[in-house]
């Protein structure tokens, strides 16, 4: 029985990783003005650009019941059946294409809801891929371990800027205002799906990360220590390296540092910075 890991552009990992944990991935589209591309084509430096030119924020199109069909199809002619995750269905319309796309397969694809976006995502496909590895789960089994999972998955980042959010309908004017004038740094968690704001920071960058850092591990303090993911839009290296001797100090024996695709990026802005990982514990997860 082969099971293919599938999942779309924004689960942002680099092309290494994917091919390690043999996760396939769909594009979303990116349009920047009149030119439109693949999230993966278009790079955030790219968003950063047009919208420091333009003032104007790229659009995000979601992957439609076609581009699903099209793409399960030639899964299926490698593989017995395909467990897809998707970006949550309370951000994107993608989740409820691909649920419908996967109703012509007779129950060979299976979809499920990550309600969590980026490197949240990941977590939970690369849990399956070490699942579909072991060879001793049923397609049933394996959905069913990944499902119990999804609601300890931390998501969570901290931005430089609201605008990018605000404009894309994910913040209220207040809050965006705020933060440009009082220079607020406001901590987002994607809680049941969903983005919500958490605390708040002020200051240089390192000294906002590493707070940062601190209060999410302190405030989810069971993590399954086995993975866990440094994934910001655009930041120096030593930046990034605050939030991986967090985790290092943490305990986590296996650390990604990676960068957001294009579809994440057009709705955080660059100097967004999160930690993420699974935190239900070190035990019960096979």
């Amino acid at each position: 029985m082969k099971i293919a890991i599938s999942a779309e552009s924004t689960i942002d990992l680099p092309k290494e990783i994917l091919k390690d944990y043999e996760i396939s991935i769909v594009p979303f589209t990116v349009i920047l003005g009149d030119k439109e591309g693949l999230d993966g084509e278009i790079t955030p430096d790219e968003i950063f650009d047009y919208v420091s030119k333009t003032n104007v924020l790229p659009k995000t199109a979601a992957i439609n019941e076609y581009q699903y069909n099209q793409y399960f199809s030639k899964l299926l002619e490698t593989y017995d059946y395909v467990i897809h995750f998707s970006l949550s269905s309370k951000i994107s319309s993608s989740c409820s294409n691909a649920i419908k796309a996967s109703e012509e397969f007779n129950g060979k694809v299976f979809i499920i809801d990550s309600l969590s976006l980026s490197t949240g995502i990941a977590l939970q496909a690369i849990y399956a891929s070490e699942l579909v590895r072991k060879e001793k789960y049923t397609i049933d089994e394996v959905v069913e371990k990944c499902k119990k999972r999804i609601p300890h998955v931390q998501a969570s980042f901290v931005l430089a800027r609201l605008d990018y959010l605000y404009k894309g309908g994910r913040c209220s004017l207040l809050s965006a205002l705020a933060a440009k004038i009082i220079g607020i740094r406001p901590q987002i968690l994607v809680d049941n799906g969903a983005m919500r704001p958490g605390k708040k920071y002020r200051g240089k960058d390192n000294v906002v990360v590493k707070k940062y850092c601190e209060d999410t591990l302190n405030e989810f303090n069971n993590p399954d220590h086995s993975i866990g993911f440094v994934t910001a839009t655009k930041y120096d290296d030593e930046i990034y390296e605050i939030g991986v001797e967090a985790l290092k100090k943490a305990g986590f024996k296996k650390i990604y540092k990676t960068v957001a695709g294009a579809t994440i990026t057009s709705h955080c802005g660059e100097k967004t910075l999160g930690i993420l990982y699974i935190n239900d514990g070190d035990e019960g997860h096979d």
